[in-house]
């Protein structure tokens, strides 16, 4: 327990000033997750979920914390150069994990819609928040969640009222901007009402060259007939360690689209959680993970079939160079009852080098008798008969190695609807492959 101690000291001295720069519906369950917390700690290698990664490796360096919520100078617009061309979209910043108002998008969203501070809502509107906040999210089941539930103070809340389309992308970009070592902890709360419908695009980013710790826990609850299109964008350094939670719901008819990018990193550790409510659901999730030197990226899903008459399909695929270390664990379970369930599961993965791992379990847990599901995983290494092939065509085997790569990408960039979007990761997967994008281009302050 000797890296759950610093905080569990943290806490039982700090509570007081967490909570006076708090709204009182996060404070209203900060007590229950530290207990929580103090009983499970972080998951050790021999849980499950947990087996491919150190946690408590990750959480034993001392960071700060901004409990006082001071402010931190940044120009966003300095730190974050990397638009997507061709993509208009609502942008808005997170700085750390506090919702930065001081550069909001001009274009005003639909009518009801609101994209604010999770802090400031709360204190707003009580009632609202306290209906969703930490309700799928559960801090008895994961330390993880727990210790972010009892120090986290800000994040962002995204509401999309009953039968509005928002048609503009909305685009959220998480700044990590400090001078001193750092631990943010970040809440994202997402409500779409009944047939609403929008597209997100959350990108995360390191604007100075320090060790930061980030943990974030995304709740997303997906009415019935709605339609949720989630992209999560990873470009920050090898300093930066990264522990996301995602828990969506589904209700009945709803659509969900899920991918995960992991572009450059230092460790990174990745948990979806989705369950289906209603029947009729479906909902794709999708990975792409490009890492090299000594990096780590571990993806863990859960996609629990609670109801009959629901679709899902995950495709993660991942490409490891030098010494990086890949996971992925996907669980489908198919409960009792849950008839007509189609499922289809696949983990393809690309080792460049002897030296690169990675360690893959796709997994079927089957209660019903009347359901069409799959899954599979491959590892393998480049086919030496194609790079002989295109070298004696007159390609270098530099490049004959860059032409293969992307291609084995290609499949889960093209699930993307974005086309723009597409368009730009088909461009930084290049320069990643190339070993060009070791910083945000047009960045200064990465530089």
């Amino acid at each position: 327990m000797l890296s759950e101690k610093q905080y569990l000291d943290l806490y039982q001295s700090s509570s007081r000033i967490i909570k006076k720069n708090s709204a009182e519906v996060l404070n209203a369950v900060r007590d229950a997750a530290f207990e929580d917390f103090r009983r499970l700690g972080f998951p050790s290698r021999k849980v499950e979920r947990y087996k491919y990664t150190d946690m408590s490796a990750i959480f034993e360096p001392d960071y700060g914390l901004n409990l006082n919520r001071l402010e931190i100078p940044v120009d966003p617009y300095e730190a974050f150069r990397c638009d997507v061309p061709n993509l208009s979209t609502s942008l808005y910043f997170v700085v750390n994990d506090a919702f930065y108002n001081k550069a909001l998008p001009k274009v005003e969203l639909p009518e009801g819609v609101i994209v604010d501070s999770l802090n400031k809502i709360a204190a707003e509107n009580p009632d609202f928040i306290g209906k969703y906040y930490a309700k799928i999210a559960k801090t008895d089941e994961d330390g993880i969640t727990a210790l972010n539930t009892f120090l986290a103070q800000d994040g962002l809340l995204i509401y999309v009222p009953k039968n509005v389309k928002v048609e503009r992308t909305i685009q959220v970009i998480n700044i990590l901007r400090s001078d001193v070592d750092l631990m943010v902890n970040r809440r994202v709360l997402i409500v779409m009402e009944q047939g609403a419908e929008a597209k997100f695009l959350f990108c995360d980013h390191a604007a100075d060259d320090k060790n930061f710790l980030a943990t974030q826990v995304i709740e997303a609850f997906v009415g019935e007939n709605a339609s949720l299109d989630l992209y999560c964008l990873e470009e920050t350094h090898y300093k930066n360690r990264r522990v996301s939670n995602v828990y969506i719901e589904q209700q009945a008819n709803s659509r969900v689209n899920h991918n995960v990018i992991t572009l450059h990193n230092g460790i990174t550790r990745n948990r979806l959680d989705l369950v289906f409510k209603g029947e009729g659901a479906e909902c794709f999730c999708n990975g792409c993970v490009i890492a090299d030197k000594n990096q780590v990226v571990d993806n863990n899903t859960l996609i629990d079939h609670q109801v009959g008459h629901c679709t899902s399909n995950e495709l993660y695929k991942y490409v490891l160079d030098g010494e990086a270390r890949g996971a992925f664990a996907g669980r489908v379970l198919v409960r009792h009852g849950a008839q007509k369930t189609v499922s289809q599961e696949t983990n393809q993965n690309l080792c460049a080098t002897k030296t690169a791992r990675m360690f893959t379990q796709p997994m079927l847990e089957i209660y019903a008798d009347d359901v069409k599901c799959a899954h599979g995983s491959t590892v393998g290494q480049l086919n030496d008969a194609a790079l002989f092939y295109m070298q004696q065509r007159g390609v270098s085997r530099e490049e004959a190695k860059l032409l293969l790569q992307f291609a084995f990408i290609n499949e889960v960039i093209d699930k993307m609807e974005l086309e723009p979007l597409r368009d730009r990761l088909h461009h930084l997967v290049e320069k990643r492959f190339r070993g060009e994008l070791n910083k945000c281009e047009g960045c200064k302050l990465c530089k």
